[in-house]
């Protein structure tokens, strides 16, 4: 086996996805989260489990078993120079609450692959025509990301769907949707490398002779990870509507004309940005996975649990578009809707905050 690698993961939710994933190839990896996240990770291990083709049930995958290793540590306690990789698994929101870590991540100069449905703003600079500082407002806070160098960070695709299941401890995770990470390469031929060793590790690693799905898979154009955007414009967020929030299912197969017009119009505005439409996913294939997803977006949970910051990817595809001289009515719409429950639930958190007792 190859020299192992130091993989740092900034969140624990849906990063123990990548970091077991990693550990089972061998792989030692830093998860960094909350104080009960580290306490059950340390205690427990961090907990997967994957539904396995042609076997009933899932499969649980416990860190503490795997070839490599699982750890969880606090933002002040890790020193990013000491790692080979930073993956950001995130919601972007949160990134302000470790400013102090990202500017020692940007310090080192560690190569960064986000998992993030927001791409890090430097990953923008990457794409060629994009006006990426006429973006910034679509960030809750855009400075953070102000000392990266564009070339160290990379995106990676966020498909596999996961989710804690309700009532179980904060170091399981559960998969609903195994599909693959799909990553973009980075500038260097030396940090793609690092890349590429992962994704074979991940290939040929077994559990008790079992090939587990989820795998990472690398490209070279920097294009095929915002194939997640029509995903995301079409389904995600649509979850959210006048009346309250939806599943992604029903927001693709209620209407599944006006869902296929929204993906195939982000289709379009990925290729005007520069991808090749042959490495994004046919609408089809997409149609066919949210026949599974009975639940509503974490957006749109967040949302209905008075959450006064999300992640806003479709801003972030509005103004993308409007650099393009596109327009599509239905996203101004869901844009529209979003920022009205938004400030809705600011005006409550500020009466509530108020209203408090000193």
């Amino acid at each position: 086996m190859r020299q192992p690698r130091r993989i740092l993961i900034l969140g624990a939710s849906y990063g123990s996805l990548l970091g077991v994933r990693a550990a089972m190839a061998g792989h030692r990896v830093t998860l960094v989260c909350l104080p009960a996240e580290i306490e059950a990770i340390e205690r427990e291990g961090a907990r997967v489990r994957f539904p396995i083709k042609g076997r009933d049930g899932l499969l649980e995958v416990d860190s503490r078993e795997l070839p490599g290793r699982v750890d969880a540590a606090a933002p002040d306690d890790v020193d990013p120079a000491e790692f080979d990789l930073v993956a950001l698994a995130m919601q972007e929101p949160q990134y302000g609450g470790v400013r102090a870590l990202l500017d020692r991540v940007a310090q080192a100069r560690a190569p960064c692959l986000s998992i993030m449905n927001m791409p890090p703003l430097p990953y923008l600079k990457r794409l060629p025509g994009v006006e990426a500082d006429s973006l910034r407002d679509c960030y809750a806070d855009a400075s953070v990301w102000d000392r990266f160098e564009p070339g160290r960070v990379t995106l990676c695709s966020p498909d596999p769907q996961a989710f804690r299941p309700p009532g179980e401890s904060p170091n399981v995770l559960q998969v609903r949707l195994p599909t693959n990470f799909k990553a973009a390469r980075f500038e260097s031929d030396r940090d793609t490398e690092l890349l590429r060793q992962l994704e074979a590790d991940i290939e040929a690693a077994r559990l008790h002779g079992i090939a587990l799905p989820v795998k990472l898979k690398v490209h070279d154009s920097i294009f095929v990870p915002l194939a997640k955007w029509a995903m995301l414009i079409a389904g995600n967020y649509r979850c959210v509507t006048a009346g309250g929030v939806r599943s992604i299912r029903d927001a693709v197969h209620g209407d599944v004309d006006a869902a296929r017009a929204v993906y195939r119009w982000v289709v379009q505005l990925c290729v005007a940005l520069g991808a090749n439409e042959a490495d994004l996913v046919p609408f089809e294939k997409y149609a066919a996975a949210a026949e599974s997803l009975a639940s509503p977006s974490s957006a749109a949970r967040a949302l209905a649990a008075g959450a006064v910051r999300i992640e806003r990817v479709d801003r972030l595809v509005q103004a993308l578009a409007a650099q393009r001289g596109m327009r599509l009515a239905a996203l101004d719409e869901t844009v529209a809707l979003i920022d009205a429950r938004l400030q809705q639930n600011r005006a409550t958190a500020a009466t509530a905050a108020t209203a408090a007792p000193a």
